[in-house]
């Protein structure tokens, strides 16, 4: 099952899909959508939903998952977060793609272990579970760490299931 993750922003979204078989995890793509901040918003968000669209029909995953929005201090930085976050919702559930989400400390505590990790930690961290593989940035790293959670939890939810 291939899976994409998601790491929503309005600047730059990460976008990482994995193939889950059984509990092996392994690499597929990665890559961030970056949108020019000169643009109109508008611009910006359709920029977004066409380059996500284009991963998304290039790749075909059967599953997405995509990071929660956390409070910033600025109202307004979390309102365009929102905004993005909107759109990447909107361009996998436009292709009938379901969609996971995970608040950022759950993501960090099932790829981590600790919901308090640093950037840094998460991308050591997929380097590991995903071995051999190159990311593509900081939200690459984020969105390929989505995707893994979001595999744990469909294999959660299968063992689950089993044992009924």
């Amino acid at each position: 099952m291939l899976i994409i993750g998601l790491d929503p922003g309005l600047g730059c979204t990460g976008w990482g899909v994995i193939a889950a078989e059984g509990n092996r995890l392994s690499h597929v793509a990665n890559g961030q959508v970056r949108t020019d901040p000169k643009s109109a918003l508008a611009i910006r968000l359709v920029r977004l939903e066409a380059a996500l669209g284009e991963v998304i029909d290039r790749h075909r995953p059967a599953a997405a998952a995509v990071e929660e929005v956390f409070l910033n201090d600025n109202p307004q930085s979390t309102l365009k977060l929102g905004q993005a976050r909107g759109v990447v919702l909107l361009a996998a559930a436009q292709r009938g793609i379901e969609v996971g989400e995970y608040a950022p400390r759950l993501v960090k505590k099932a790829v981590v272990g600790f919901g308090g990790a640093e950037k840094a930690q998460i991308h050591a961290m997929i380097q590991r579970l995903l071995p051999g593989v190159k990311i593509a940035g900081a939200d690459a790293a984020d969105a390929l760490a989505v995707a893994v959670t979001h595999a744990h939890h469909l294999a959660s939810r299968r063992a689950l299931g089993n044992a009924a």
